[in-house]
């Protein structure tokens, strides 16, 4: 399967127009990470070195062709002196299937202060899924250069007044560049995995359909995405088949990363062979 570096290596068709290239696939739409990760770089690609991309809020539209190519037109909304904005539309057959907003940022002095990080187990006392003999293969071999982690619910520390809760660690297996910018957007790529599922846990065994609407997600401190990350989810809402989930990213020494929030499609399973899509969103 691709590395995290080939999917974000994108070709520049013109000044502020890109294609991602396609990649072997068992799933039946494009994952959403994978396009709001090239989407991002491709707004990157068309910044200062100066600024630094502070958050991103995404739609999407229509589900993509694993198969297909995905070629992306970047607009240059502002360039300020402390801010620059950017609008990104991810295109499949001359149809938008993903929009995107990112805003970048010149660093600066103000006031400081985070959550602290919840208690929790360290990784690798939790076993490697691939380890497992209940693991299903086909479905991770999508992700296999990640190593995800999630933390039993008899060892989550839980909060009564929230509906739905999971921790999951993750980090990319093998060493990454050290460029802050490629981190931020395999982070980008990683976000859109297993937040959505935390809607999930207040209703095991229900049968759903699932798909994300729509993303956005705040960059807070740097990091890196090949060291362990602790994705703290919750889901306050689900009705009307949609979920809400929230996530907070935190480091090993419990610096808060990263912020994201996420609404996703959670409706009753209509067809009861599900997608592989469907199938591998793990709680």
């Amino acid at each position: 399967m691709a590395s995290i570096e080939d999917i974000l290596e994108l070709e520049r068709i013109e000044n502020d127009i890109f294609r991602g290239r396609t990649f072997p696939s068992m799933l039946q739409r494009t994952f959403g990470g994978q396009v709001a990760g090239q989407a991002l770089v491709s707004a990157v690609n068309t910044v200062g070195e100066d600024y630094r991309v502070h958050s991103l809020h995404g739609y999407f539209i229509r589900p993509g062709k694993p198969t297909e190519p995905t070629v992306y037109m970047v607009d240059r909304i502002r360039d300020g002196r402390s801010f620059c904005t950017r609008r990104v539309t991810g295109i499949q057959d001359g149809k938008a299937i993903f929009t995107m907003s990112a805003s970048f940022h010149v660093d600066d002095d103000g006031i400081s202060h985070q959550d602290t990080m919840p208690r929790v187990v360290d990784p690798e006392t939790l076993p490697d899924p691939r380890t497992l003999p209940e693991f299903d293969n086909s479905f991770y071999e999508e992700w296999k250069e990640w190593d995800i982690r999630r933390v039993p619910d008899e060892q989550t520390e839980k909060y009564a007044s929230l509906a739905a809760q999971q921790r999951v660690w993750f980090r990319y297996r093998d060493r990454l560049p050290d460029n802050q910018v490629f981190h931020v957007c395999a982070l980008a790529y990683m976000s859109d995995m297993t937040l959505i599922g935390s809607a999930k846990v207040p209703h095991p065994g229900v049968a759903t359909q699932t798909a994300s609407l729509d993303h956005a997600l705040w960059f807070l401190r740097p990091f890196r995405a090949d060291e362990w990350l602790l994705y703290d989810q919750t889901s306050p809402s689900a009705d009307f088949g949609r979920a809400l989930a929230q996530g907070r990213i935190f480091d090993r020494q419990g610096r808060m990363v990263a912020a994201v929030v996420q609404e996703g499609l959670m409706r009753f399973e209509r067809d009861q062979s599900k997608s592989a899509t469907d199938s591998f969103k793990p709680r």
